[in-house]
């Protein structure tokens, strides 16, 4: 099980972030012992990307990006039922696809339509580059917040079959269950605000947050070189 490293004060408070940087700085902090070692940040965008980019530049760490992403309830931005990796493997959140009834049509069209999401932001993030060499290596996984935890799972699957030495979760927020959900998988979780109760936002965490243009990913990306 992961030892999990939170900011006690900050435990089921709301607004407690100006913005992703701050986050990012923040959990940078706590991840001080890791500063100039054999470890390489990994964000998954977008929401990720700014606080990965503070946290490798803070470090003086190598980063990169992790292409993952949710798959989306039907009609919704922003919920999601599950989750794919850049290596194509699904993570469905059963109970929640048995409480929607989500037909096996429904499930595989977003699946594919996730699919065709992910390869297209690895073209235009990446640039089609391979992944990098993880093995041996400590390996940070970043976003902005954990809300089902499902595409943190997916990503942390990819990563074990890469060999990596350790894994660390490092998120700005999240809820206890998703905190649970991964818990049995990686090394550390370093997670300032932990939520508890039984609505959950992502957002709810920072004074300002928004949803990334692509554009706005590139122009992070530009900060700092990529493994």
């Amino acid at each position: 099980m992961a030892i999990i490293i939170e900011d006690k004060f900050l435990r089921s408070k709301v607004r407690v972030f100006r913005d992703r940087q701050e986050a990012g700085r923040l959990l940078a902090s706590k991840l001080s012992s890791y500063r100039k070692q054999k470890a390489i940040v990994l964000a998954i965008p977008s929401g990720g990307v700014p606080v990965g980019v503070e946290i490798a530049l803070e470090l003086s760490l190598s980063f990169d990006l992790i292409i993952t992403r949710k798959i989306l309830i039907p009609g919704t931005t922003e919920a999601g039922f599950g989750a794919i990796s850049l290596e194509g493997e699904v993570f469905l959140n059963e109970a929640l696809v048995e409480q929607l009834n989500l037909t096996p049509e429904e499930i595989q069209q977003r699946t594919e339509w996730t699919k065709e999401g992910i390869e297209e932001r690895n073209r235009n993030f990446r640039a089609g580059r391979s992944f990098p060499d993880i093995a041996n290596m400590i390996v940070i996984l970043v976003d902005d917040g954990l809300a089902s935890g499902y595409t943190m799972l997916a990503s942390i699957n990819l990563i074990k079959r890469k060999g990596s030495k350790e894994i660390i979760v490092a998120v700005p927020t999240a809820p206890m269950g998703s905190i649970r959900l991964i818990e049995p998988y990686v090394d550390k979780i370093f997670c300032l605000n932990i939520r508890e109760g039984i609505y959950f936002a992502v957002a709810d965490a920072y004074e300002t947050w928004y949803d990334l243009s692509d554009t706005e990913v590139l122009q992070y990306l530009e900060v700092l070189p990529r493994t």
